[in-house]
């Protein structure tokens, strides 16, 4: 029973290691895939040459404050219960 199971396993280290190879070998030669290289770019913030205190005023809008809409819950809905069907018996008029 142990020499069957050792046999079992060897085999499969076996298969296994030859499966590997051929990946690798495939691997090899497929083609590599493309490098994508990002190009950096310095990013300098936008400075404007502007005094601070400007000679103009500007006119300020009011902000009017968005009221949120408060959501409107559905109706739960009602389950019914279902009664159970009782057959009613079919009166046969009987011949006298």
């Amino acid at each position: 029973m142990n020499k069957k199971k050792r046999n079992a396993r060897i085999k499969h280290r076996k298969n296994q290691k030859r499966v590997k190879k051929i990946n690798q070998l495939s691997l090899q030669k497929a083609k590599p895939k493309k490098n994508i290289t990002k190009v950096e770019t310095e990013i300098k913030p936008a400075v404007q040459d502007t005094p601070k205190a400007s000679t103009t005023k500007k006119t300020t809008a009011k902000k009017t404050t968005a009221k949120k809409a408060t959501a409107k819950k559905a109706p739960a809905k009602k389950t019914t219960s279902k009664k159970a069907s009782t057959k009613k018996a079919s009166t046969k008029k009987v011949k006298e």
